[in-house]
């Protein structure tokens, strides 16, 4: 995992968070625009969100480098962070939501909460089933590997 500690890794986090919630901040803007027949705006938004994507991408590259990441790695991370949401963000955000009375706010909580327990749940059942494909390869490669090396052998004797 990374060192959260280091102040070049939070920085690239914010960048990333910054740029990724810019993307679809500007989408949103795109239907809205869209909404009220101004399709010259909405374009300019969806291209300008698309630069913030690759802008995402970039910091992407930093934090998750490609050489470190694995499908196990990449569901870890992805469980981690959907368990994150369901058991300290969202019940904390719920938690401030009823305390200033904004019912729209807790009913959306309460349905985040729900995705992210629905979300981690899945990704924890395919990282199971990608385990156990890994295993079966592993040993099918591993009987594979023994009957080269016998036929290696034999043709060296």
């Amino acid at each position: 995992m990374q060192n959260t500690t280091s102040p070049t890794i939070q920085n690239l986090e914010a960048a990333f968070a910054g740029e990724s919630m810019a993307h679809i901040k500007y989408m949103w803007f795109a239907r809205q625009c869209r909404k009220v027949g101004d399709e010259a705006t909405a374009k300019v938004f969806e291209d300008t969100a698309a630069q913030e994507m690759l802008h995402a991408f970039g910091h992407a590259e930093l934090l998750f480098a490609d050489e470190t990441m694995t499908p196990a790695k990449c569901l870890q991370y992805a469980i981690d962070g959907e368990t994150h949401e369901y058991t300290e963000m969202y019940p904390k955000f719920r938690h401030e939501a009823m305390i200033e009375g904004n019912t729209a706010a807790v009913t959306e909580m309460d349905e985040q909460i729900a995705e992210s327990k629905e979300h981690a749940e899945m990704f924890k059942q395919v990282l199971e089933k990608a385990a156990k494909r890994f295993a079966a390869l592993a040993k099918v490669e591993e009987k594979h590997a023994k009957h080269y090396q016998a036929q290696k052998d034999a043709i060296a004797a």
